[in-house]
């Protein structure tokens, strides 16, 4: 007789993040799997799920929840939209409970607090990599359509990392914002050279939003991403630097208008005994759930 193959079956989600309401935000997959999975798999779940990243999410067994997270291409360490996307579902579920709790993820071990329906967490600490280089800047807003005088006086383009790293790039407006077209190609050889993530384009707010932002990272098979927590923890640690940033205060970051998927990301930033952490906020919404078959 034959032996019938085993059928694994999981839960799986699509979760609208930094978003109060369903087709707003940041599409992130959620997967609750029962038993350890192999990283090809996760990577050909990812692939099926299409999202920018799908977080794969382990209650243990003294209430931590460790979390990998997977694009289509690979695995990256640690992923900010997917991590709130994946505490918010946990406390729809009620597997959580108001308050903190220790996720583990291969950047780090970090605080997430989860406040009703809003999930704060901690970024890695936060870091200043490096400038990038006067002669260098050119090409860089060249691969946006953008020249240097589109970047406002008193501004650098900077890497900096609150657990990934990204090139902060500052444009002087909405307008010149909105207007940036990205070649692909280029940002792709851009970030493989500084060994970033991608690219993270913002300009000033105004009206009590911090700053209008949208984020790239075609090396990752991502074009454009319409909310990403890890890349505002690091714009509110280069605003922080430039003293634009208060500690204690609560920033708003507006992301996603080119995608017409706006989202809503919150920032706020602490000193302590001479360190700083930076904390990300924001609400998630379930838009689909499945069971998948395996």
């Amino acid at each position: 007789m034959r032996k019938t193959e085993e059928v694994i079956t999981m839960e799986a989600y699509v979760m609208d993040a930094f978003s109060a309401r369903i087709f707003g935000g940041n599409q992130a997959g959620v997967v609750l799997p029962d038993r350890p999975l192999a990283d090809t798999l996760m990577r050909q779940i990812a692939a099926e799920f299409k999202h920018s990243e799908t977080a794969f999410v382990t209650r243990e067994p003294d209430g931590s929840v460790s979390l990998r997270y997977f694009t289509p291409a690979g695995e990256v360490e640690l992923c900010g939209h997917a991590t709130v996307a994946s505490f918010a579902l946990l406390r729809q579920l009620g597997s959580v409970p108001d308050g903190d709790c220790t996720a583990h993820t291969k950047a780090g071990e970090l605080t997430v607090t989860v406040r009703g329906d809003t999930v704060w967490m901690d970024m890695a600490p936060p870091q200043l990599l490096a400038d990038i280089p006067s002669d260098e800047r050119a090409a860089l807003y060249a691969a946006y359509g953008l020249t240097e005088g589109d970047c406002p006086a008193g501004y650098i383009p900077r890497i900096v990392s609150t657990g990934l790293a990204d090139i902060m790039l500052p444009v002087r407006d909405h307008g010149t914002l909105m207007r940036a077209v990205q070649n692909a190609p280029a940002v792709t050889e851009l970030s493989r050279k500084y060994d970033v993530t991608g690219v993270h384009m913002f300009c000033p707010g105004a009206d009590g939003v911090t700053a209008w932002c949208s984020n790239y990272a075609p090396l990752y098979d991502i074009p454009e991403e319409c909310a990403t927590g890890t890349s505002n923890g690091a714009l509110t640690y280069y605003l922080y630097l430039r003293g634009d940033v208060k500690p204690g205060e609560e920033n708003v970051f507006l992301q996603g208008e080119h995608m017409s998927r706006p989202s809503e990301i919150r920032s706020v930033l602490y000193e302590k005994d001479g360190a700083v952490t930076v904390r990300i906020g924001g609400r998630a919404v379930a838009s689909m759930s499945c069971d998948l078959r395996l």
